[in-house]
């Protein structure tokens, strides 16, 4: 919108929040429909002129996709099968797709570039997948214009604050807030690749304003980060808790292919973003409250059905 475009908002408020709209919700460049993309009938009938597509809509997190899997399907490869449809039914310019790094599996080469192997542990993953080939498929048949943007390890202001154990950021903030430990999966040296919001936002944008189709591009920090470092700057006492099967030791993303080819780099450090996540803090008053027992009860399906991850 701040470049001038009109914005339509499509959700079915699963797991978003219309609170996050407030900023916006009453300018004249910006219309929400709530809706589920994977209802195609509900879709279809939405009469719009549209350019450029940002597929975002989807379930997350581990645990639930492993107890409820059909769920997962519906939402991220239904879904996502939906907007390929829609984009070539509506003759839709561009279809940039959210796709995420949980597709390496437990990756063998850091940086992790896109030609790795692709080895999903979980429903989320594997789903998420599958929605990136179906429209990598489209791509190749039907010549749709589409790109799909792996995200790796994404952070920052109005995440998500309910539901299910999750994100190691919404766990460590709401254990912040309520002065309790954080809880530390295994001994924390584990490192992640956390890109912040704004970075993977300006991707987006860049993908879309480009010509280029048909491409997979990682979308990361340009480092990885010990989880101790991230309580380091976050501030309190810790406890460890028993690291997890299916979990890679290291995300970190290869982004010389988006570089080169888009010219997108990121710019904000983990120090900034972390800097900015404190200064927001108060969002998480109404998070969910993680601490070791409820932690050990909302893994067990984790532990049972992963535990022999290789």
């Amino acid at each position: 919108m701040a470049t001038g475009h009109n914005v339509i908002a499509v959700d079915n408020l699963t797991v978003g929040s219309e609170g996050n709209l407030k900023n916006i919700k009453n300018s004249k460049n910006f219309k929400f429909i709530k809706l589920d993309v994977s209802n195609y009938s509900e879709l279809e009938n939405v009469s719009l002129n549209i350019d450029w597509v940002f597929h975002l809509a989807g379930l997350a997190d581990i645990v639930p996709s492993i107890e409820s899997p059909d769920k997962y399907f519906q939402a991220n490869v239904i879904g996502t099968y939906n907007i390929a449809k829609l984009a070539l039914e509506k003759n839709i310019k561009r279809t940039i797709y959210a796709a995420s790094s949980s597709c390496y599996g437990i990756p063998e080469n850091f940086p992790t570039p896109e030609s790795a192997r692709c080895d999903p542990r979980y429903p989320y993953a594997l789903t998420k997948y599958l929605g990136e080939q179906i429209l990598m498929h489209w791509q190749s048949v039907y010549r749709l214009n589409v790109l799909s943007l792996r995200l790796f390890n994404v952070y920052g202001p109005r995440a998500r604050t309910s539901g299910t154990y999750g994100a190691v950021f919404g766990v460590f903030l709401a254990q912040k807030l309520a002065g309790k430990p954080f809880t530390v999966v295994g001994d924390g040296t584990q490192t992640r690749d956390f890109t912040y919001v704004s970075d993977v936002c300006r991707a987006f944008l860049i993908a879309a304003q480009s010509q280029l189709s048909g491409e997979v591009l990682n979308v990361g920090s340009g480092h990885t980060y010990e989880v101790n470092r991230l309580v380091s700057l976050l501030q309190g006492p810790i406890i460890n808790i028993p690291k997890r099967p299916g979990e890679p030791d290291c995300t970190f993303a290869d982004i010389s292919k988006i570089s080169k080819l888009l010219g997108w780099e990121p710019e904000v450090s983990l120090e900034k973003g972390v800097s900015i996540m404190l200064e927001n803090l108060k969002d998480w008053k109404d998070a969910p409250l993680w601490d070791v027992d409820k932690i050990e009860r909302a893994t067990k399906s984790w532990f049972k059905h992963l535990g022999d991850s290789k």
